[in-house]
């Protein structure tokens, strides 16, 4: 039979059934998307947990650090003038935020490392919490909550997390990785509310989970000795530390290295104390210039109270007598 325009009806084409093959092909397909998919996700979460972590901190930094000028101060004595710490922190501000704040950490050779340090109830609470207790892998750089929150422990352990990103104790590994770190500088800081401290670096290695690294002292003694021995022969570096002795104070800053069964350290000895100091500016309202007279206010007591530390107090009552003396002597001119 022919159609109207002289051409022959087409035959319908029978469907290819699908194979076994087909079917198989189709849903590993559709796996490949999904995990695609889900690798994605997964890849932005992580991107979005590390940004927040790092702005969370780069805020907490641009709250509470002031630097200071390395061109208008001695980098050391060996400058000829008095050693100075290179920032002062505002723990006033920092407790505003986060009650369970000892420290501010800061390595010279890695200025990365620049983080606040808190002691907690137990080491479980700062693991994945961040200093303004936000969830965050990043966690808080912390002390061992069996230490004193002072660092005044023969050995005070301090733990942060190695960030693939770099950022908390991530960079830590430098000092073995490439001998240019520790010559760059072999010190360390310790910032508290009452004292600054300058640390020596005297080892770096990997060691076990549960080394005698990890070891917890009620006091010095021949134990501790032992111990000062034992942790400058770990060492993976070379160091100029000497004099070692059982009146140390040791820092045991401690990170994670991939393995669950080792973790990797670096350890300094306190070689420097420096009492702060508190600039005048940091003691906002306290002091009002009127010409030749200081006038004190009333605010002073409320300060007192805020920061509720006794060396600030001291600090504060000293710098009134010397308002009262100053006053006294001008009257006494007039």
């Amino acid at each position: 039979m022919c159609c109207g325009n002289g051409g022959r009806m087409s035959e319908k084409q029978p469907k290819k059934k699908k194979t076994a093959g087909d079917v198989v092909l189709t849903v590993v397909l559709i796996a490949a998307i999904c995990v695609f998919c889900y690798a994605g996700y997964n890849l932005f979460h992580i991107y979005t947990e590390y940004k927040k972590g790092t702005d969370e901190y780069n805020s907490i930094t641009q709250m509470a650090v002031t630097e200071r000028d390395p061109d208008g101060e001695a980098a050391g004595p060996e400058a000829g003038s008095e050693l100075k710490a290179p920032m002062d922190i505002d723990f006033a501000s920092l407790k505003s935020v986060n009650d369970d704040v000892v420290g501010w950490i800061y390595v010279e050779a890695v200025p990365d490392i620049n983080y606040p340090i808190v002691h907690g109830k137990d080491n479980e609470t700062y693991l994945h919490r961040t200093y303004e207790k936000n969830y965050n892998f990043a966690g808080t750089i912390f002390v061992d909550y069996e230490n004193k929150g002072d660092f005044s422990d023969c050995n005070t352990i301090v733990y942060g997390h190695n960030m693939k990103n770099g950022s908390m104790f991530a960079q830590l590994k430098k000092f073995t990785q490439d001998e240019e770190t520790y010559k760059k500088s072999k010190y360390f800081w310790i910032f508290t509310p009452e004292k600054n401290y300058r640390y020596e670096i005297i080892s770096a290695y990997t060691t076990g989970v549960n080394s005698d690294t990890y070891t917890l002292f009620k006091g010095p003694g021949e134990e501790f000795e032992k111990y000062l021995e034992k942790i400058r022969g770990y060492s993976e570096i070379r160091t100029d530390a000497e004099g070692m002795n059982i009146k140390d104070k040791i820092i045991t800053l401690s990170t994670c290295t991939g393995n669950e069964a080792t973790r990797y350290v670096v350890q300094g000895k306190r070689v420097d104390t420096f009492k702060i100091i508190l600039p005048q500016h940091t003691i906002k309202g306290l002091f009002i210039k009127f010409g030749d007279f200081v006038v004190v206010e009333q605010i002073a007591v409320l300060i007192t109270h805020i920061l509720d530390k006794q060396s600030y107090r001291q600090i504060i009552h000293d710098r009134l007598q010397e308002c009262f003396q100053t006053q006294d002597s001008f009257s006494a001119t007039t």
